[in-house]
């Protein structure tokens, strides 16, 4: 039987630990709140910057958008030119301020073979670089926007230009120009024809945008 000296002692030994067993000897059963996670826990919960996250977004470049093709309508409209030297009948694979592929087919009616030449027809290799130019021109007022149709394209420069197979009745001409640089209303292009596949002109050109 216990002393009531130890039963005091005992008493005072649980009220100074409210956490101690009742007997002392061993983990409270008593239910304990929860306690909160670690802060390096509630971190690693967060999405990662630059992720998946708020506030991210995807990156795409220019050659993902998609590629644009314009009738001869829509050419007529961005450029003045008109029969007989419109010389581009559609556009095709174009990226604004980047490049574009006009197609021009060339049939026996084109009015320079009844001089170029008779009984050898052949299209003059200056009208190829015009065909490159009128791409271009094309090219430029679709980028610069609906204000820009319709202005004066004047040729600056031709450089290093090539001839290396005659172009004749028949023929479908590639003709694909690339953006070099831009410079205020001066834009300066690398030009190439084709047909069939076949590199047959080639040309360094700038030209200068005007109001009419």
């Amino acid at each position: 039987m216990e002393s009531g000296t130890e039963n005091r002692a005992k008493a005072r030994v649980n009220d100074a630990d409210p956490k101690a067993s009742p007997r002392g000897d061993g983990p409270d059963p008593r239910p304990q709140d929860d306690a909160a996670p670690p802060h390096r826990q509630e971190a690693a919960a967060q999405p990662p910057r630059g992720g998946a996250g708020e506030g991210s977004h995807d990156q795409h470049s220019d050659d993902d958008a998609p590629l644009l093709t314009f009738d001869i309508a829509h050419i007529m409209r961005a450029i003045p030119h008109r029969y007989p030297f419109l010389l581009v009948d559609r556009i095709v694979e174009v990226r604004l301020e980047q490049s574009a592929v006009g197609i021009k087919n060339v049939t026996m009616n084109e009015p320079f073979f009844q001089g170029h030449f008779p009984q050898e027809p052949v299209m003059p290799g200056v009208l190829i670089i015009e065909c490159m130019a009128q791409t271009a021109a094309v090219l430029v007022v679709e980028s610069l926007g609906p204000h820009a149709q319709g202005k004066l394209v004047y040729f600056m420069t031709i450089e290093n230009a090539k001839f290396r197979k005659p172009v004749k009745p028949g023929d479908q001409l590639r003709v694909r120009v690339v953006r070099e640089r831009k410079r205020g209303n001066v834009w300066k292009f690398n030009g190439e024809a084709r047909v069939d596949g076949v590199l047959v002109a080639e040309a360094h050109f700038g030209a200068m945008i005007l109001d009419r």
